[in-house]
């Protein structure tokens, strides 16, 4: 054969591949569309359409364009989508042993947060959503949250006494601030804007750069670094669906996936470093959380992480009280 058609025909036969498993993949998120992670969600767009020559497409729906949170959980369970990508927390009433990547004050750093994810911990928590009909394809920053309230600038526990603080549906989460003494209210993310707007809530609690790109300081006036949980988005499959898949498809997916998170982590960093200061420079007053009120935070909630501790399934429980996993 003449050595000039070689690629030609290669691509052909790569495309033939896909050609005969077409595929049209929905991804939908409740993030912001400028967010990180909904930028993700384009380049896994672009890569598995380049990897599949255009046979398997990607329609990517983010801004609560097909729900909130929790609806777009249900929509990928019921194969509504096929992919989604989600707080991690909305996925922990499904899969309670989720709790042990969302513990107060679990970790130091971005570094010690993925190293527990990408692996044995995040390994058996994938093994639990596997059995919920949920295939996990990674997780990606959502990163340190952050308070803000209308009422008072908290720096101290007392200051954050009798505050209602919109959470998410994630019961350790819950179970922290009530040790912090607040009235915390479990709601979707799609309802938070409104209930700020029309103080419902005295305030809410997310990473800088969702605090940005969501708009929240149009709506609240304070925000201390309280870094009291180390959050996740994760992305995640209807089993069944990706399972149906021909394998050429399924690693094009993992492969495209994989980029898009390498991406996001990178992204995510950057935005939520220059978010704070976009925050100030749109009159929200910052109150930096000294050593003192850090160590009281902490103080006041290893009851509930060590409570969280004592739910989790032994095999996840034994995994996270290794030497080598971040606490």
């Amino acid at each position: 054969m003449n050595k000039m058609l070689l690629p030609v025909v290669a691509g052909a036969l790569a495309a033939l591949t896909f050609t005969a498993h077409a595929e049209t993949i929905r991804v939908a998120g409740n993030f912001a569309t400028e967010h990180s992670s909904s930028l993700a969600m384009e380049v896994f767009k672009k890569e598995l359409e380049a990897a599949t020559n255009g046979a398997v497409t990607v329609d990517v729906f983010p801004a609560q364009q097909l729900g909130g949170a929790a609806e777009n959980v249900q929509a990928v369970k019921l194969g509504a989508v096929e992919i989604i990508w989600v707080g991690s927390a909305y996925l922990s009433r499904t899969v309670p042993d989720l709790a042990a990547i969302s513990l107060p004050f679990q970790f130091a750093d971005r570094a010690d947060a993925f190293a527990v994810v990408d692996g044995p911990v995040g390994e058996a928590i994938d093994g639990k959503l596997a059995d919920e009909g949920m295939l996990s394809l990674g997780y990606m920053e959502l990163g340190f949250r952050q308070l803000t309230n209308n009422v008072r600038p908290v720096a101290s526990v007392a200051d954050i006494d009798g505050l209602k603080i919109r959470l998410q549906p994630n019961e350790t989460h819950l179970a922290t601030f009530r040790a912090l003494g607040a009235n915390p209210v479990a709601m979707d993310v799609k309802e938070l804007y409104s209930a700020l707007e029309q103080g419902v809530i005295d305030g809410q609690e997310n990473p800088f750069a969702i605090i940005n790109v969501a708009g929240y300081a149009e709506v609240q006036k304070y925000v201390s670094n309280t870094n009291h949980f180390f959050d996740f988005i994760s992305v995640v499959a209807n089993r069944k669906k990706f399972e149906a898949m021909d394998p050429e498809t399924q690693a094009a997916i993992r492969d495209a996936m994989g980029k898009a998170i390498a991406f996001q982590r990178e992204l995510a960093a950057e935005q939520d470093a220059a978010a704070l200061d976009k925050l100030i420079a749109d009159g929200m007053t910052y109150t930096e959380v000294s050593p003192e009120f850090a160590a009281a935070l902490r103080e006041t909630t290893a009851p509930v992480a060590a409570d969280a501790k004592s739910k989790l399934s032994p095999e996840i429980a034994s995994l996270l009280g290794s030497p080598a996993v971040g606490q």
